[in-house]
């Protein structure tokens, strides 16, 4: 499919310049409306800037996976649609007016269980049951939806790790055996998290809210599930370690204390480099080196070494982690 390259290519500028169009429309939009995320306690800003850049975000991303679907004549491609679509608009309504953490989980797990029909095949390659292999794709998207969605908490953060991981997506994909029909969702993500990411740097313009941070984690969840379910285990895994260790090494910590884990705080490492009094862009600079890091182990361990290469997408995580642990400059 050497065609879709081309394609790709000019699918992920397309996608970069028409979110940047559309969040520069939604800025104004939210100014007017008066849609602020004000600061608080838990907040890693001290001035109100408008939340809900997800809405361009959204925008572009959902007819870009449209076109995909039609180019790649793969209708399966409306389960993720529609969830993607349906969960920008529960979020939307939780930005603006705030939904029980209860109601939020039922829809995010009822946008798993119809993404769940999109998958290429069953995760594990057949080595455990299918309702096995199902339950743990389920829970492993759904972990994964919200954990993008708690590390989406200080600017350019969420929109860098987007395009991290597209970026391995898509070179994973070119590898002799990989799975290049995931290559025009990836450049479609990738081209929205390019297009917002200016208006998100530091200091941000505007904020993604749910509504861009809760879809755009579940359509990276479902194309790192797609990798695992094409048999590109070791990318799947290596591409987003330092998101997963983040998010889960802190839910634990806080957990073992007895604190509510669904609450929103100031606890994970790369929030506590920021309190620490590293700037927004400084935090974003090590994640992102250590992101590209991840990229470069994951293409080599599905090309030619194997599982060999995660002792070392852990050990750069382990200095990601100590770096940011520091806090200073």
């Amino acid at each position: 499919m050497t065609a879709i390259w081309p394609i790709a290519a000019l699918m992920a500028v397309a996608a970069a310049c028409a979110t940047w169009f559309a969040t520069r429309q939604v800025l104004g939009y939210l100014e007017r409306r008066g849609i602020f995320d004000r600061p608080n306690e838990r907040s890693s800003h001290n001035a109100p800037v408008p939340r809900g850049g997800g809405l361009a975000v959204i925008g572009v991303l959902v007819p870009a996976f449209v076109l995909a679907g039609v180019l790649l004549g793969a209708p399966e491609t409306w389960y993720v649609v529609a969830a993607l679509a349906g969960l920008a608009g529960i979020s939307w309504i939780d930005d603006i007016k705030g939904l029980p953490a209860g109601t939020r989980l039922i829809a995010q797990a009822a946008a798993v269980a119809l993404g769940l029909l999109a998958l290429p095949g069953p995760i594990a390659q057949g080595l455990l049951a299918p309702w096995l292999d199902t339950a743990l794709a389920a829970l492993a998207w759904l972990w994964f939806v919200n954990l993008f969605n708690f590390m989406d908490g200080i600017d350019g953060i969420a929109g860098a790790e987007a395009t991290a991981l597209t970026i391995g997506i898509v070179l994973v994909a070119a590898l002799p055996r990989g799975p290049d029909d995931l290559v025009l969702y990836a450049a479609a993500v990738g081209g929205t998290a390019l297009g917002f990411l200016p208006w998100n740097w530091h200091r941000a313009k505007i904020f993604l809210g749910d509504v861009g941070s809760v879809p755009l984690g579940f359509a990276l969840g479902w194309l790192l599930l797609s990798l695992a379910a094409s048999g590109a285990w070791i990318a799947a895994l290596v591409l987003p370690l330092y998101y997963l260790a983040d998010s889960t090494l802190t839910l634990a910590r806080r957990a073992a204390r007895g604190e509510p884990v669904w609450r929103a705080h100031r606890e994970h490492f790369y929030q506590r480099a920021v309190r620490g009094g590293l700037s927004h862009d400084r935090v974003v600079h090590a994640i992102g080196a250590g992101n590209l890091a991840l990229v470069g182990l994951a293409v080599a361990g599905e090309a030619s070494l194997g599982w060999s290469v995660l002792p070392m997408a852990v050990g750069v995580v382990a200095v990601v982690l100590w770096r940011l642990s520091l806090g200073r400059p």
